[in-house]
């Protein structure tokens, strides 16, 4: 059965106010905060291989047993730190940072206790791949840290042996990674000392600098200069 000319025109102006109200509406539902978000990963329930030794880090019952609690702190720990997936798995991974922190720590204020950084030198920039720790000392005296840092991955390792500081630029920008490298002081070819943004103990590690905190970044360009000596030992885990 037809309709008549004014029914059909009434449909008409039903139509556009439905689809003029969509249109409007949905700009004003994202400047309100209405889209939608994508759910977090799942914590999970599952009982890490290393659960224990996380546990006991954190400062939770050791029982080796995951709990919603475990989940949640250790969760918390590998979001702050950069470790994925951060579904609160005690893994290796979690655990790996966990226990080079702890050896960090052992260092205390005499990171040279082993004599491996030379102490003839005057100033000298130390930088242990093992243990991820860098200081500044003269002769024996310890100046400026020890800090921890993080560098070179496997296959981009921060190269060892004695260096010198040759080019410092507070406000490098890297055009072969595209980021910002406040802090820049170089000290063989394209590895330097500089600062970056989220964790210094992030895996897996830099393309062969140096990484540090920005106040510890920033203590060093205060510290050092063209050709004062660097050296760097060890072996970063992992590589």
């Amino acid at each position: 059965m037809g309709i008549s000319a004014a029914t059909g025109r009434r449909h008409r102006r039903r139509l556009v106010a439905l689809f003029t109200t969509a249109v409007v509406a949905a700009p004003l539902a994202v400047l309100a905060g209405a889209t939608p978000v994508q759910a977090a990963p799942a914590c999970t329930k599952s009982t890490g291989s290393h659960q224990k030794k996380v546990e006991g880090f954190l400062g939770l019952k050791t029982d080796g047993r995951q709990s919603a609690e475990d989940c949640k702190k250790i969760r918390s720990f590998q979001t702050k730190h950069g470790i994925r997936p951060n579904i609160g798995y005690a893994g290796p991974v979690t655990w790996g940072v966990m226990n080079l922190m702890n050896k960090q720590k052992a260092a205390g204020k005499n990171p040279n206790k082993a004599g491996k950084c030379p102490t003839n030198k005057g100033r000298i920039a130390c930088v242990d791949l093992t243990r991820q720790l860098s200081w500044i000392q003269d002769g024996k005296k310890l100046v400026k840290g020890p800090f921890p840092v993080r560098t070179g991955r496997d296959r981009y390792e921060t190269r060892t042996g004695a260096k010198k500081v040759y080019w410092r630029n507070r406000n490098h920008w890297s055009t072969l990674y595209d980021v910002a490298m406040p802090y820049s002081q170089f000290f063989d070819g394209g590895q330097a000392f500089h600062s970056i943004k989220g964790s210094v103990w992030s895996p897996p590690g830099s393309h062969g600098c140096v990484n540090m905190r920005p106040a510890d970044a920033a203590a060093y360009w205060k510290l050092l200069r063209n050709g004062d000596d660097v050296h760097v030992y060890g072996r970063k885990p992992g590589t």
